[in-house]
């Protein structure tokens, strides 16, 4: 039971100390989570309680089904922007899609179908990430600046962001400069507090935990700040800025996600949702995956502890299916919130109990308070939580370590601004045929001797055929007189039937020329797979020094000329085994 609910591994162990910590964690996760929730909500296009909707459900599931202590779930910067592109900034759609993607997620996890992250390279993942920091940080310049009727289409975006810079509301301009000044200041003295000592003085400690809650609750404490300025104002009867408005108060009740909505102009189907979806439905379900399976594992290399990549599928699947019944839009593992929890001193996924109970508590009892909150404070929020997701130092990494791993990271980049599904798509295309282009023209190292030895730098499958062919030809039977080669295929642990019926083809070549072509160092699985085949006239040894005397025609030298009989004994041993 331990393997598909891992609470039952720690809970029984489970002590006073860790419960302390793991209070203290949730509490300051949920300082965190509220007032992003309430900002990230703006950037998916939706009302501002649809982020504290998909807040909660994540903590509860994650007691049950996480195998990592640090990881949070919930709404994310990353995964706002895609809903947004793809939900038309309809609650109806954005509610089916967390439906949907936790149904894709949780069937790739009990398929284990994990594996196919590993198609999307580190290149796109920072060229999606750093372009998203873009847009979802100008996309707030409209809120923070107060202007009104700015489209949501990036290029459209920028310019009627400066075509209308002359609208700009002082109040809401001059509040959330301030805002992201006061978060970078809080930011850096929680970056710079030292570490507690035992034997610092009792008041020493209490002033260094009292500044490490004040900027680990940074984003709540300027939230609360901007809208106590706000409702000053109010109480004069004047008012500078652009309030977050009123907020449905509790939560919804639990109902099945719309299959259908009814608007003006009719009744939108089922089918028409999906297809009006369109790629969101693979965008969203991956990147929710690859962004929640990145922050687990991160924190769990950090801090020396395993975790189960099919078993996060799980949580995060059902998460996004629990959630979508109580008007969820998609989320996934937050980096921000994960790296609080871990900086916190949690010790279990008993933390997000704390925090799913305390945005609960907000929705049921502070929704009258967020009315004034400004848009403007809460713009500055997600502004400073996306400037770290650009990495301003992955080009020039790649420029030493791999310049060609800079094409896919600038063609993902460039193509989002577009359409994220596009720039992903092309990326994971670009990065796929490089990978391909290695296997098809593999590096081949040429040594020369009594006999020409070429040997393949990898692996040897079918794309590689053709570049093994004009390899031999060229060096070996176009020269004059022909010369005999040795293929050493140490580095070959796999072949194909297309590398058999081109081995074939050059053995026949060779024959006809009267030059010999020998294979050295078979492994195992390659010399079954060529005695399966029943090549005639192929010459096996296990080393270059055996295929030299063959050749020198020296006493005691027998090839393994493809039957069994031929084939040493502990070659028979391993093949039976």
């Amino acid at each position: 039971m331990q393997k598909w609910l891992p609470f039952l591994g720690w809970l029984p162990d489970y002590t006073w100390y860790a419960l302390k910590m793991d209070f203290i964690a949730g509490i300051s996760v949920g300082l965190t989570v509220i007032p992003q929730a309430l900002a990230y909500a703006e950037v998916a296009g939706l009302p501002p309680q649809y982020g504290l909707y998909s807040a909660f459900m994540g903590c509860f599931v994650y007691f049950f089904l996480g195998t990592s202590r640090d990881v949070t779930l919930g709404p994310t910067a990353i995964m706002s922007l895609l809903v947004s592109f793809y939900t038309f900034h309809e609650p109806a759609y954005a509610v089916l899609l967390a439906f949907l993607s936790g149904c894709i997620q949780l069937g790739m996890g009990f398929l284990r179908l994990g594996l196919l992250l590993d198609f999307i390279s580190c290149p796109v993942i920072k060229g999606f990430t750093s372009a998203a920091a873009i847009i979802i940080g100008f996309g707030q310049i409209k809120n923070l600046l107060g202007l009104q009727h700015i489209p949501r289409q990036f290029f459209l975006q920028v310019y009627y962001t400066f075509h209308n810079i002359g609208e700009t509301r002082v109040g809401d301009a001059v509040l959330g400069l301030v805002c992201m000044v006061l978060l970078l200041v809080l930011k850096l003295m929680r970056d710079h507090v030292p570490p507690v000592h035992p034997e610092m003085p009792t008041g020493v400690r209490l002033s260094h935990g009292l500044v490490w809650t004040a900027t680990t609750a940074r984003n709540a404490l300027v939230v609360s700040f901007a809208a106590l300025v706000a409702y000053s104002f109010q109480v004069t009867g004047y008012q500078p800025f652009v309030l977050t408005g009123k907020t449905p108060e509790g939560l919804p009740d639990a109902h099945i996600p719309p299959f259908s909505v009814t608007t003006a102009n009719g009744t939108i189907s089922f089918t028409e949702m999906v297809q009006g979806m369109g790629a969101g439905l693979v965008v969203v379900p991956l990147m929710g995956l690859l962004e929640s399976i990145a922050v687990a594992k991160s924190f769990a290399s950090q801090n020396n502890y395993r975790i189960n990549s099919n078993q996060e599928l799980l949580a995060i699947g059902l998460t996004n299916i629990l959630g979508s019944l109580f008007s969820s839009y998609p989320v996934t593992g937050s980096f921000g919130r994960t790296a609080v929890n871990a900086q916190s001193g949690v010790c279990t996924p008993a933390g997000g109990l704390m925090t799913g109970a305390l945005v609960l508590l907000s929705l049921d009892y502070l929704t009258s308070l967020f009315y004034y909150i400004p848009k403007s404070a809460l713009a500055a929020v997600i502004i400073m939580a996306v400037v770290p997701l650009f990495d301003t130092k992955i080009v020039r990494t790649l420029w030493r370590v791999k310049r060609l791993d800079l094409l896919p990271l600038c063609v993902t980049f460039l193509l989002c601004f577009w359409e994220v599904q596009y720039g992903i798509l092309a990326g994971a295309l670009v990065s796929v045929l490089i990978l391909l282009h290695s296997v098809a023209r593999p590096k081949i190292q040429v040594s020369e001797g009594p006999m020409l030895v070429l040997q393949p730098a990898s692996g040897l499958h079918f794309p590689a055929i053709e570049t093994l062919r004009e390899a031999l030809l060229s060096r070996a039977l176009e020269t004059s007189p022909p010369r005999s080669v040795a293929l050493d295929c140490t580095h070959i642990c796999s072949i194909d039937y297309t590398v058999v019926l081109g081995l074939g083809e050059l053995l026949e070549d060779f024959h006809k020329r009267g030059a010999t072509l020998a294979l050295i160092g078979l492994q195992v699985p390659v010399l079954r797979v060529l005695l399966s085949a029943d090549l005639k006239g192929v010459l096996y040894f296990c080393t270059l020094e055996e295929a030299e005397k063959y050749l020198k025609q020296e006493p005691g030298t027998q090839p393994y000329n493809g039957s069994e009989d031929s084939v040493p004994e502990h070659k028979i041993a391993l093949l039976k085994a």
